[in-house]
């Protein structure tokens, strides 16, 4: 398949777009391929719903708008009511596991990170949205992880590039590990 859609959903303040904006950079500036981004917000803008879309493409990108996504990133109960119905029949849901409890389809896959508890770990709630990117980087492997680590770097403030990856690396690993949980003949505990 030629084009890739991703939807990132949450409040105002939870750092959608950054995680939009570094997996576009990923895709794009560190794979050398094509992205176009689109973000919306509600009247208010902290605290709100927001979202914003990705399209990546092997080729330029002609059409930025995303209707039915591959993967919908949800970060609140309120997005993934929104956009659920948007993706696609085998599209993958990648969820605040303490925030949105999601019913898909049987064609579809729902893999759930606590993304807020795991940034609290870490002493800043503000890098949960980078766990969860961490997380949504080994879920879906779209894009080679250290194209996301490089975009993340170049993303992120000054002075906190060693705190946000960390995070990053947190999401992977809780990834990892619940892949090779449900992997097939894994043992069950």
């Amino acid at each position: 398949m030629d084009r890739t859609e991703v939807r990132v959903t949450g409040y105002g303040g939870q750092g959608v777009v950054l995680i939009s904006t570094v997996i576009g950079r990923a895709w794009a500036v560190h794979a050398g391929k094509h992205a176009a981004m689109i973000q919306s917000f509600g009247p208010e803008a902290r605290g709100s719903a927001c979202s914003a879309t990705l399209a990546m493409s092997e080729t330029e990108v002609l059409y930025p708008y995303v209707r039915h996504p591959d993967v919908l990133v949800a970060m609140s109960a309120e997005g993934f009511e929104l956009y659920k119905d948007e993706l696609k029949d085998e599209g993958v849901v990648v969820y605040e596991a303490n925030l949105v409890h999601p019913v898909v389809k049987p064609t579809q896959r729902a893999y759930g990170i606590p993304s807020t508890q795991l940034a609290e770990a870490l002493g800043r709630v503000l890098v949960q949205n980078v766990v969860m990117l961490g997380f949504f980087s080994a879920i879906t492997k779209l894009v080679p992880m250290e194209a996301m680590r490089e975009a993340l770097r170049h993303s992120v403030p000054a002075g906190t590039e060693e705190l946000n990856m960390k995070a990053f690396e947190k999401g992977r690993e809780y990834a990892e590990k619940l892949l090779a949980e449900h992997a097939p003949g894994a043992a069950k505990t």
